[in-house]
């Protein structure tokens, strides 16, 4: 979900592993040479969807090992999940709904992909049964500090 702390808990966990770190956002923005909310706006949820599948697809795999932060809208796309479990394990920062309210101000310019009239509640209950299916490790953040998350998946990656 945004606002799980992908991106910060992917970056320090490639910095204590010694792994590069790929964030997925960042790479449709290099691609396309346009910000999410743009693409989003211009490309229409489905024409987003798809792109964010084909490029995430295309990724890796790769010659050292790495950490790939997505979006949360990859999810939705089986063929991109199918290449990143090829490639790797999946991991899920399960978050309470109410943690991922307060975080939550503007979705809109954090380029979150929402169906015309879809609440932040209904977009979480949708993904959260799809995360869960992909999921090779869920970490139940809870409130849990950034620290404790980045121990158990370190501790979870290298068993």
């Amino acid at each position: 979900m945004p606002a799980s702390g992908k991106s910060t808990i992917g970056v320090i966990l490639a910095k204590i592993l010694g792994y590069d770190f790929v964030d997925t956002d960042l790479v449709i923005q290099r691609r396309t040479g346009r910000r999410l909310p743009e693409l989003i706006e211009s490309e229409g949820l489905k024409g987003f969807l798809c792109l964010e599948g084909d490029i995430v697809s295309e990724i890796g795999p790769f010659d050292t090992g790495t950490v790939i932060a997505t979006g949360g809208s990859v999810v939705y796309s089986e063929k991109a999940m199918r290449h990143l479990r090829e490639i790797g394990r999946i991991v899920y920062l399960e978050v309470p709904f109410e943690n991922l309210e307060r975080r939550l101000r503007d979705m809109k310019s954090r380029g979150v992909v929402l169906r015309p009239g879809q609440s932040l509640g209904e977009l979480y209950t949708e993904r959260s049964v799809l995360y869960e299916r992909y999921a090779d490790i869920t970490v139940r953040e809870g409130d849990l500090p950034v620290e404790e998350v980045v121990r158990f998946l370190t501790e979870a990656l290298t068993a």
